[in-house]
């Protein structure tokens, strides 16, 4: 029986987060991006001249003393192991980096959830969004990558607006495709929708997620006073010095299940979407960029009025927080509105752009997986460069405090067993925001007692190499896991996950066990085999 936290009211139409996968500045995995955000760290990159120069930027420009030499990069990003995924290296070539991205990253939100789209009997959709990709295109034509031929095969794999269908295709995915854009606000746009199609039983889960990658690794950006770039390539959100935020890159997928099903399935849940909602500000700004507090503060209430939860049991909020001293003010303006409570400084609220910038359409899948790691470590990371607040920003008279160092989350909520609550806020140019409540997902089951029984321990990978990589991540896995139920990881590893070509094996009845036997090759407790396989890929081999 599901454990149910006091003051906990469910509606029926909560979703479960029971996978994901991320690639950010500075972390290579969601593993690494909690690291940094938990330890304050700034993960921009500032390039030298030299670097700059070789990645095509004029010297006329890296002249002028308002060309900003920072940028937020995800690192490694050129290397794809494109016959995982059946594409040829010619296909491959042609494929924009953003899409090769979100192919590995939506393998491996599956993999953590523990589902096969090959064996799973349901329909999965994808909902997914991206930069337009044009940079990519010029480049691809600059290079003439293409040569002489312009078949509609070639287009296809360097357009961005055939992602989802592409993606469906290629994970054996059978639900909704569809690839949308709004904006900054996408990332979480993509969530709400596929927590729609959910509800409506158009699919039993759904991919969401969305990705924002430029066509060079090095590159700056021009500051120009009143638009939304910082002069010194630092984002200050909600200071008084805050005068603009960063560029930056990430990728970020989720898989999502209604929570019912997600508990009769007994998934492992990050965390509980408890409602969302979408609206546009229409006219009621001052003009096509700006934000409008009326609309944000009303897409705000929605979702507390379908949460039926109290705002004074919200502990925190991922803002949109781009660091700009009018777009700061609003939102904090629309959340007061909206929050409309009579406790102050109760409710923490931060900004991801901080530590790795602004990723465009990527920005809400950042703030929204920051937030579910701060639910599921029960900890709000530090927002960074906060001293002095922005002076059009009146905290004192508010529900909220900006919290800038890392902070004990059961020090933010008084309200006697109530489950960690926490929202987030994405809002597009254009005028599409969007907002999120999520709550802590207590277990599903108790925690299973530890009984040394001999476990059947399956790997099995594409290539000799992945196989190697494969036992490699399962040692370090139970090294730092050193309590996890050996009977779940065997179970997991039997049936949520692919069979392959190149297989090994071995019967353990504890973790350390497991990590003797593989840590020493030529193990008599380990058999390691090559059989014919029809699976087309397997677990990714990085390189192109």
């Amino acid at each position: 029986m599901t454990e149910v936290k006091k003051n906990s009211i469910e509606t029926g139409l909560e979703i479960a987060v029971i996978g994901m996968a991320g690639k950010f500045p500075g972390a290579r995995n969601l593993e690494e991006f909690w690291e940094n955000l938990k330890n304050g760290v700034e993960s921009f990159s500032f390039f030298s001249n030299e670097e700059l120069i070789g990645s095509g930027i004029s010297e006329a420009l890296l002249k002028n003393p308002n060309y900003i030499r920072a940028y937020g990069v995800i690192e490694s990003r050129e290397y794809f192991d494109a016959s995982f995924f059946g594409y040829s290296p010619k296909e491959a070539e042609t494929l924009d980096p953003l899409i090769r991205l979100l192919h590995e990253c939506s393998w491996q939100t599956l993999e953590n959830a523990g589902y096969d789209p090959m064996s799973y009997n349901g329909s999965i959709g994808m909902y997914a969004g991206a930069s337009d990709g044009f940079g990519w295109q010029v480049a691809l034509r600059l290079k003439n990558l293409k040569e002489k031929t312009e078949d509609v095969t070639g287009h296809m794999t360097d357009c961005t607006l055939l992602l989802s269908s592409r993606l469906s295709h290629k994970l054996n995915l059978r639900g909704p495709s569809i690839t949308m854009f709004t904006a900054c606000s996408t990332g979480l746009v993509t969530i709400h929708t596929a927590c729609r199609a959910l509800l409506t039983g158009e699919c039993d889960m759904a991919l969401a997620g969305a990705g924002s990658v430029l066509s060079t690794d090095k590159t700056g950006y021009l500051y120009q006073e009143g638009m939304i770039m910082s002069p010194d390539g630092h984002c200050r959100a909600f200071d008084e010095k805050a005068q603009g935020t960063v560029y930056g890159e990430g990728v970020g997928v989720v898989l999502l299940k209604r929570l019912k099903d997600a508990r009769a399935d007994g998934d492992t849940i990050k965390c509980i979407i408890k409602a969302s909602a979408v609206n546009n500000d229409g006219t009621g700004k001052a003009s096509f960029t700006a934000p409008g507090k009326k609309r944000i503060a009303d897409v705000i209430r929605t979702v507390l009025k379908l949460s039926r939860v109290d705002p004074e049991d919200i502990g925190y909020i991922e803002a949109h927080g781009t660091a700009t001293s009018l777009g700061d003010a609003i939102e904090l303006e629309a959340l007061k509105e909206a929050f409309a409570a009579e406790k102050k400084g109760y409710c923490g609220i931060g900004s991801v752009k901080s530590n790795i910038g602004h990723l465009d359409v990527a920005a809400g899948i950042a703030s929204f997986m920051k937030t579910i790691l701060a639910l599921v470590h029960q900890a709000i990371p530090p927002t960074l460069h906060f001293e002095s607040p922005n002076p059009k920003m009146d905290f004192i008279d508010s529900p909220f405090y900006v919290n800038n160092m890392l902070s004990p989350w059961e020090n933010h909520t008084e309200t006697n067993g109530s489950p960690l609550r926490a929202g987030v806020c994405s809002f597009g140019v254009g005028g599409t925001n969007a907002f999120l409540l999520v709550e802590e997902a207590a277990p599903a089951f108790p925690a299973a007692t530890q009984i040394k029984m001999p476990q059947l321990l399956l790997l099995s990978a594409r290539t000799e190499s992945a196989l190697e990589k494969m036992t490699g991540n399962l040692v370090d896995y139970l090294k730092n896991n050193p309590d996890v139920n050996l009977a779940d990881v065997a179970y997991t590893l039997q049936v949520g996950r692919r069979a392959f070509s190149h297989r090994r094996m071995l019967v353990c009845s504890a973790s350390d066990e497991v990590v003797e036997a593989l840590s020493f090759p030529g193990n008599e407790r380990v058999q390691t085999s090559v059989v014919k396989s029809k699976g087309r890929s397997g677990s990714p081999d990085r390189g192109l």
